[in-house]
């Protein structure tokens, strides 16, 4: 005899000479009573008639489907529960809410692929679960289960795996609940963004996140704003830049400087001082170096704002300005004469580094040193590099290699250099940009021709693996990324060249439950 008749015999057995019923209208169909327990077999549903003061119920070859919330809510004294070769496979969130009382649980031979994660909820006074004999699916949906087992004082009984194949007849008490990865991410649509973009970039004033798009055919750097009424992005400001191709903020406390890289027409430094104001043009940058500039970033060197602008002509120079007075005023002149077309800030080793990708030799890494980038190494094994983009992940540097056909690449820093880590199929890709949503280390590859691949990082493996596919009719040759966090939502915008700018929205999915 089995566990749950001993415990069964154990309850009933003090009435088991005592010719004994209650009246036949509190005992239902198709099961036999007592004083304190009662058996139930082959019914087709729950009976609900019983005693309030029953002690011990056993349902045998039960026709129903599912377990509902608050099925046993009219039993409130149960102390032993028991369900064996029954046909349901579904057992809802509350199914046994009230049995604070109940102690031993049994749900032996029956067709339980999954549990509800909230289903045992309430069960205060429980000191053994037997779930043995049931055709579990040990994906997701059993994680709740393997975690809930250690933090209760019960000794519980699983059984074995019935699916998936690789883990067929694989007792679940061996199962690490580290193996599970039950948390997916999804990026939803949720906005367009009239007019092609080249750039894009986050940045926070006043206390609160902003949006500029560079857009080279509306002649602007266009700021956003979250509109809290409207529950979306609306313009707030603009900047009149013809020709733009990258527009980069930089705030220092109420000030405000945007820089305006254009290929024709001279660059830019736009500013304002309050919130109050509107943003005015201050200063032309550098016209005799500044000649097609394709990238500006930002990097702060000795407590000094400065920005880098990587030139792509054959005539112009890659020149680093920083902030003297009101204005930017270049510091060094970089890399002339090689058409660049990228530039990154990093640190390596505790120092500011620049790394600069070029339409005629491999990327160049400059370290900071005596007050000027001097140059460290370049990359090998990485030709026809259109840009680069550095991230952070368990204490390692990585980088992004973009190349527009062919294989785009990751690398790892080794303390000297780069070192090929992975390659990535590229179908005309402009930008491979990684982006830290939430938990997520994600990197994105644009592609003018095919969609747009999203990967994630497997801390286990050390790789981008694929995630997601972000493609026409709404994203169109990407050229940026950037992520905002507003409203405890988080968003990625992507600036199109063929194309308006799209706003995604990030979704965490449980799938245990």
């Amino acid at each position: 005899m089995g566990g749950a008749g001993v415990l069964l015999l154990l309850l009933a057995g003090a009435g088991a000479g005592v010719a004994w019923s209650p009246p036949k209208a509190k005992c239902p169909p198709r099961c036999s009573c007592s004083k304190e327990s009662t058996l139930c077999e082959g019914s087709s549903e729950l009976p609900e008639s019983f005693s309030a003061t029953l002690l011990s119920l056993s349902l045998i070859k039960m026709g129903v489907s599912q377990l509902k919330a608050g099925s046993f809510m009219k039993m409130p004294s149960l102390h032993l529960l028991l369900f064996t070769s029954s046909t349901f496979s579904v057992i809802e969130d509350d199914a046994f809410i009230g049995l604070s009382y109940l102690r031993y649980l049994f749900i032996e031979d029956n067709k339980i692929g999954s549990i509800s994660k909230n289903a045992l909820r309430g069960l205060r006074s429980l000191t053994h679960l037997d779930l043995r004999g049931n055709p579990f699916q040990c994906d997701c949906r059993v994680l709740w289960l393997l975690q809930w087992i250690p933090t209760v004082n019960a000794s519980v009984g699983l059984g074995a795996c019935a699916g998936p194949s690789a883990l067929a007849r694989m007792q679940l008490n061996h199962l690490d609940p580290k193996r599970f990865k039950c948390r997916a991410t999804e990026l939803s649509w949720l906005q367009t963004v009239g007019e092609s973009a080249l750039s894009v970039e986050s940045f926070s004033y006043q206390g609160e996140p902003h949006v500029i798009l560079a857009q080279p055919f509306a002649g602007r750097c266009l700021i956003l704003v979250w509109d809290y009424s409207l529950q979306r992005f609306r313009p707030e400001e603009e900047v009149s830049a013809p020709s733009v191709v990258s527009c980069k903020p930089l705030v220092l406390g109420p000030h405000l400087f945007i820089l305006a890289a254009r290929l024709w027409g001279g660059s830019q430094l736009w500013s304002r001082s309050s919130p109050e104001l509107r943003l005015a043009p201050i200063q032309v940058l550098a016209p005799q170096r500044l000649l097609r500039p394709n990238d500006a970033e930002l990097l702060w060197l000795d407590g000094q704002p400065c920005f880098v602008v990587a030139d792509a002509s054959k005539a112009g120079s890659t020149t680093l300005l920083c902030r003297d007075g009101p204005g930017f005023y270049p510091r060094q002149s970089l890399h002339a004469w090689h058409r660049d077309t990228d530039a990154e800030a990093l640190e390596l080793d505790g120092r500011p580094h620049l790394l600069l990708a070029s339409a005629s030799q491999r990327p160049v890494l400059f370290h900071w040193f005596g007050g000027r980038f001097e140059r460290r190494t370049d990359i090998p094994e990485a030709e026809d590099v259109y840009a680069t983009k550095h991230f952070q992940a368990g204490g390692d540097v990585f980088l992004c290699l973009t190349r527009y056909i062919g294989d785009s690449m990751v690398m790892r820093w080794d303390g000297s250099m780069f070192r090929l880590l992975q390659q990535l199929p590229s179908r005309g890709s402009h930008v491979f940009q990684p982006l830290l949503i939430a938990r997520d280390q994600l990197a994105i590859l644009g592609s003018d021709f095919a969609f747009s691949q999203v990967f994630r990082l497997e801390p286990d493996k050390g790789i981008l693996e694929p995630l997601q596919e972000l493609g026409p009719p709404a994203l169109v040759a990407p050229r940026a990324f950037a992520q905002v966090w507003v409203a405890g939502r988080r968003f990625l915008f992507a600036a199109c060249f063929k194309g308006p700018t799209q706003i995604y929205q990030h979704h965490e999915l449980d799938l245990s439950a």
